[in-house]
């Protein structure tokens, strides 16, 4: 509704992981080299975590257009799955035939370990990245450690990426899991942004969708820092909702009103701090605060 009237040739601020939207902080750039490290140093797994809403889909996606031609790549998005139904999904991902009535985990298995042998052979590398992935149950986690066996001299045959939230941190310091947690050999927990990076990041996406001038005051972007506490996908909401009220307003510039009256209707009229866990789940304690306090 408003693109036009701010001559943008795309919505600048949704919350889909575009990879072209991506704003490279130092923080992003880092965790974009781990996991760029981990698959090219032939790591069984690769640990990516952050709190909801910080970018960690959005840079994984941004390392899969690195990769070279070479890579069948298998992405699990609801990982709240038993054995079974995890290694039929990676079967479904990487077009591997298995019987459909009453396949059993073995079965799966062996199908999993030829296709990837014979992928092998030909020159293919099979990348394995599984998003919220502390909804793995611990049995399951086992199951893809042991996927992990097959390998040869100099390379394993299934790399895995583990993208989930600070919870998945403390599952894979079990003791029970501790044998898979050995084998993650790059690892990195992406933080919200700095009050530093807001307005370079809302000036990148705006950038991105064509925008030739900026919208946001300054001011308003000290408050977006309040508002949201850094977290990208809290920014976007922020800013699509203010843009679009800039837009009803016939204003031509974001201003710190507007902002809040924003931050109010995407997180909640009375208690934005309570409205903001029950849609995005739980943020870290200092966040929390920063929502709470801030005006309506």
């Amino acid at each position: 509704m408003y693109k036009d009237y701010f001559r943008l040739r795309d919505l600048p601020f949704s919350i889909s992981p575009d990879p072209a939207y991506l704003y490279m902080s130092s923080q992003h750039r880092e965790a974009l080299a781990h996991l760029v490290y981990g698959v090219k140093s032939d790591s069984a797994f690769v640990l990516l975590t952050g709190e909801v809403g910080t970018g960690k889909t959005t840079v994984c996606r941004c390392m899969l257009e690195q990769l070279a031609d070479n890579y069948d790549t298998a992405f699990i998005l609801n990982p709240k799955l038993t054995e079974e139904e995890l290694l039929a999904s990676i079967c479904e991902e990487i077009r591997i035939q298995y019987p459909i009535e009453a396949p059993t985990v073995k079965n799966l298995v062996d199908r999993i370990n030829h296709h990837l042998l014979d992928s092998h052979a030909a020159g293919r590398r099979t990348l394995l990245i599984i998003d919220e992935a502390q909804n793995l149950s611990p049995s399951v986690l086992e199951q893809l450690r042991l996927l992990t066996n097959l390998e040869t001299n100099r390379c394993k045959l299934l790399q895995i990426i583990l993208i989930g939230q600070p919870e998945l941190r403390k599952m894979l310091d079990k003791p029970e899991l501790r044998q898979l947690s050995q084998r993650i050999t790059a690892r990195f927990h992406l933080d919200p942004l700095s009050k530093n990076d807001i307005s370079h990041y809302v000036g990148h996406r705006l950038a991105v969708a064509g925008a030739r001038r900026q919208l946001f005051t300054p001011a308003g972007m000290k408050k977006l820092y309040v508002l949201s506490g850094g977290v990208p996908r809290l920014i976007n909401l922020i800013c699509d909702r203010a843009l679009l009220g800039t837009y009803s307003q016939g204003r031509t510039r974001v201003n710190k009103r507007t902002l809040n009256k924003a931050a109010r209707e995407v997180l909640g009229r009375k208690r934005p701090g309570l409205q903001l866990r029950h849609r995005l789940g739980r943020f870290s304690s200092w966040l929390r605060r920063r929502l709470t306090l801030a005006p309506h």
